[in-house]
C-alpha cells in the first residue's frame, strides 16, 4: 500500500470499527496515579491486548513491569531484510477531578456539534492506540516489515518502563520507533514533532523554626517558612519572566513558528495578562527553559491559623531544552536553590525525576520518508514543530537501539485537544489521516 489514495480509501473503510474501539477505551478510567483504583488500569491493559489481537497481533500480551503497571507487547514478523518498526503509545490517562468542571462526563465518549470526540484520554493517548490499531488492521494480514508494539501503562505518572526497557534490550531493539503521542498545532496541518523538552522535577523544602509559634508574639523577628519560600521562588524568573538560573541551557527554535492565534486560544490566557519571557513564541515554548511551581504543602485559607509556619515544601518542574543534559540541569537548579538562602533558612532539594530532552535527526532517511508520507496524505507542506512535553521513554529507546530513527506524531492538536485539562477531545478525521500516513510509511519502509 504505497499509494496515498489507496491508504486513505482503505482507512475510510475501517474507521467505523476504529472509532467504536476508541470509544470503548475512553470509557475505561485508566488513571495510574497513586491513590486511584488500580482495577480499571488493569482492565485497560487487557482491553489493549484484546484490541491488538483483533488487529492481527496474535501474540499480544501483558508484560510485568517491576514496580509499576504492565505494558502491552507484541512482535509481528515481517519479510527477511526489512526494518523493525516499534509502535509506541500509552493506555493510562490523567485524572479528571470535579474541579476541572467538565461539560460532559469525562469517561463517557461524547461527540460534540463540532464533530470532535470528548472524553478523558480521547486524545492523550487513546488516539495513539486508535492510530496503531488502524495501522495494524490494514497491514497485519501481510506485514510489510517487522512490527513491534509497546503500549505503556503509566506514562502520565512516575513511570517504571524505562528501567524495564533498558533491562530487556532484545525485546525493544528496532530500526525505527514511532511515538504516537503528539499532534499538530491545528487539525489538517501535516506535522512532525522534531524536538522534546526534558522535564526535571524536584521538591524544595524550606525550614526556619523548630515548630509553629504564635504570629503575634514572635512575628517580626522570627522568619516564617512561607515568606522565605516566596522569596526563594521569586528568584527563579527575571522581570521579563525568563528562567533566571545560572547553568541552565537555552536556545532558539529553527523550525516552524508557533501559531500565535492557536496558542492564545488554547492556553486560555486571560485578556490583559502578559506572556512570560522574551524571544519568539516558538523559542519560549520549544527552545528555552521554563520553570513552574506545581504545588505547595501549606495550610489552605479555611484552615490557616495565626502561626508562623516552621516548614514549607514546594514541587518544581523545570522544562529543559533539546540537547541539554538532564542531570546537569538538575544540578544547576539544586545549586541555585541552595545558594544564599533567604535569612539563612534551611533549604533541602530532592530530585523527583529526570526526563531527558530529545532532538530528531532530520537527516535520517526514515524521517524524510515520514515527512513525505505526511505530505502525500495531507496534501501540503510539513511543519516541523517542538513540544514542551517530554517522553522519558525516548531516551531509553535510544539506549537499547542507538541507531534507531525516532518519529514523533499523532492526533493531539494544540488548538482544541485540551490534553490534561477539562473537555479533552480529538478530531476523528485527524485519527483517520494519521492511520493513512502511518500505514503508508510502514508500507514504503518495507518496500525500500
Amino acid at each position: 500500500m504505497r499509494d496515498s489514495a489507496e491508504a486513505v480509501a482503505a482507512t475510510a473503510e475501517i474507521m467505523p470499527t476504529v472509532l467504536k474501539r476508541h470509544a470503548a477505551l475512553v470509557r475505561i478510567p485508566s488513571i495510574a496515579f497513586p491513590g486511584f483504583d488500580p482495577e480499571p488500569v488493569h482492565a485497560m491493559g487487557q482491553a489493549v491486548v484484546d484490541l491488538f489481537t483483533e488487529a492481527g497481533a496474535t501474540d499480544a500480551r501483558l508484560l510485568d513491569v517491576p514496580g509499576g503497571y504492565p505494558c502491552v507487547y507484541a512482535d509481528l514478523p515481517g519479510p527477511e531484510g526489512t526494518p523493525t518498526v516499534l509502535l509506541y503509545a500509552h493506555y493510562d490517562v490523567q485524572p479528571a477531578p470535579p474541579e476541572q468542571k467538565w461539560s460532559t462526563d469525562p469517561f463517557v465518549p461524547t461527540t460534540g456539534q463540532d464533530g470532535r470526540i470528548y472524553g478523558r484520554g480521547s486524545a492523550d493517548d487513546k488516539s495513539g492506540l486508535a492510530i496503531h490499531f488502524g495501522t495494524l488492521k490494514l497491514l497485519a494480514g501481510d506485514p510489510p516489515c517487522r512490527v513491534k508494539i509497546l503500549i505503556e501503562g503509566e506514562e502520565e505518572t512516575i513511570s517504571h518502563l524505562e528501567e524495564f526497557v533498558e533491562a530487556n534490550p532484545e525485546l525493544f531493539a528496532c530500526d525505527v520507533a514511532v511515538i504516537a503521542d503528539m499532534g499538530p498545532q491545528a487539525v489538517g496541518r501535516p506535522t512532525l514533532t522534531t524536538a522534546l523538552r526534558g522535564d526535571v522535577a524536584c521538591t524544595v523544602t524550606v525550614r526556619t523554626l523548630g515548630n509553629a509559634v504564635h504570629s503575634g508574639l514572635f512575628g517580626g523577628a522570627a522568619p516564617d517558612a512561607m515568606t522565605a519560600m516566596i522569596r526563594l521562588l521569586d528568584r527563579l524568573h527575571d522581570d521579563d519572566g525568563d528562567t533566571n538560573i545560572p547553568g541552565i541551557d537555552s536556545g532558539a527554535w529553527p523550525g516552524a513558528a508557533m501559531d500565535a492565534d492557536v496558542y492564545h486560544a488554547a492556553s486560555s490566557i486571560l485578556d490583559g495578562v502578559d506572556y512570560l519571557g522574551t524571544g519568539s513564541l516558538a523559542d519560549r515554548l520549544w527552545a528555552k527553559p521554563s520553570v513552574t511551581v506545581l504545588g505547595l504543602d501549606i495550610p489552605n485559607t479555611a484552615e490557616a491559623s495565626n502561626v508562623l509556619l516552621p516548614e514549607v515544601t514546594a514541587k518544581l518542574s523545570l522544562r529543559t531544552v533539546p540537547g541539554a543534559d538532564g542531570d546537569a540541569q538538575f544540578d544547576a537548579l539544586r545549586d541555585f536553590l541552595r545558594a544564599d538562602p533567604p535569612w539563612n533558612c534551611v533549604v533541602e532539594v530532592t530530585k523527583v525525576k529526570t526526563g531527558h530532552s530529545f532532538a530528531v535527526d532530520m537527516d535520517a532517511p526514515v524521517v524524510t520518508a515520514a515527512e513525505q508520507a505526511l505530505a502525500d496524505v495531507y496534501g501540503g507542506d510539513v511543519e516541523a514543530i517542538g513540544s514542551g512535553g517530554s517522553i522519558p521513554l525516548v531516551a531509553s529507546i535510544q539506549k537499547v537501539a542507538p541507531s534507531a530513527a525516532i518519529i514523533l506524531w499523532g492526533a493531539e492538536d494544540t488548538a482544541k485537544a485540551n490534553i490534561h485539562a477539562a473537555d479533552e477531545s480529538v478530531d476523528p478525521a485527524e485519527i483517520a489521516r494519521m492511520i493513512a500516513v502511518q500505514t503508508l510509511l510502514l508500507s514504503r519502509l518495507g518496500a525500500a
